[in-house]
């Protein structure tokens, strides 16, 4: 095993290389490859079977929840929705416009606007487990559906600056997320795949993490790799990053909840 001073040099190599232009175009159709076909098959086969997939706890979890009364208005998601397989199709087309602040608004989002407004219940902490799976429970009836943004208008300038921030450059190591999942993918970096980046699995399991996590969360830790601020969760820039990643993947089939090392 080499050791870190060749490690190093192995990983400064990979830099340069990520170094130069950011890709002006973004990936065709035809190559575009979920996350999971860049994992070992002990970890495809992990997500496959829902009797080995850990996310499958947190969907339970958000079944359980979903049925939970809650607030002071005393109302359950079931009250209102019916049963959580009423909300197949839902994320796939999530973030979607919110109508009173004229902005994107992802999906946890919108299920703590429901509490607030239907539940009258307070918010659920970002990356609690409460959120994660009432999101992961919408998320998972979907699996299978192809993402499909909406064709609203009114997002597209959202889209555009979520587009703009894929290609700018940031933190000490000055890399843009292109320049990864566009232009390098299928390489490794630091003995981890690079892959294309795309949302299809989110919210999923890492091992890493040991538990279930947002795609906000993964995009924060990449800028916490590049060695970036990274955006606040619930941000604007955060989540017109995301419209633009669900926008790059449109077409391709929900995974929910995914399996990653």
């Amino acid at each position: 095993m080499p050791g870190p001073a060749a490690r190093l040099i192995v990983l400064v190599g990979v830099l340069a290389t990520l170094a130069g232009p950011v890709a002006a175009q973004g990936l065709s159709p035809t190559e575009r490859r979920s996350g999971r076909d860049f994992m070992a098959p002990e970890t495809r086969a992990m997500q496959a079977d829902d009797a080995s997939n850990p996310g499958m706890l947190w969907v339970l979890q958000g079944e359980a929840l979903w049925q939970q009364k809650a607030g002071a208005a005393g109302r359950s998601c079931a009250d209102c929705h019916g049963p959580a397989a009423s909300m197949r199709g839902v994320a796939a087309r999530y973030p979607a416009l919110d109508a009173a602040s004229g902005k994107p608004v992802d999906l946890a989002g919108r299920i703590n606007r429901c509490r607030a407004e239907h539940q009258d219940a307070p918010a659920l902490a970002a990356e609690s487990d409460d959120l994660l799976a009432l999101t992961t429970v919408v998320a998972h009836q979907s699996r299978g559906l192809p993402i499909t943004p909406p064709e609203e208008p009114r997002l597209d300038p959202f889209r555009e600056a979520g587009r703009q921030l894929f290609n700018t450059r940031m933190g000490q190591l000055d890399l843009a997320c292109a320049q990864c999942h566009d232009a390098n993918w299928g390489g490794r970096l630091a003995g981890s795949a690079v892959t294309q980046g795309h949302p299809t699995a989110y919210p999923l399991y890492r091992l890493e993490w040991q538990g279930v996590g947002s795609l906000q969360r993964r995009m924060r830790n990449c800028m916490v790799g590049v060695r970036a601020e990274p955006f606040a969760p619930g941000s604007d820039d955060i989540i017109a990053l995301e419209l633009y990643l669900m926008q790059r993947a449109a077409g391709m089939a929900m995974e929910t909840p995914g399996v990653r090392p």
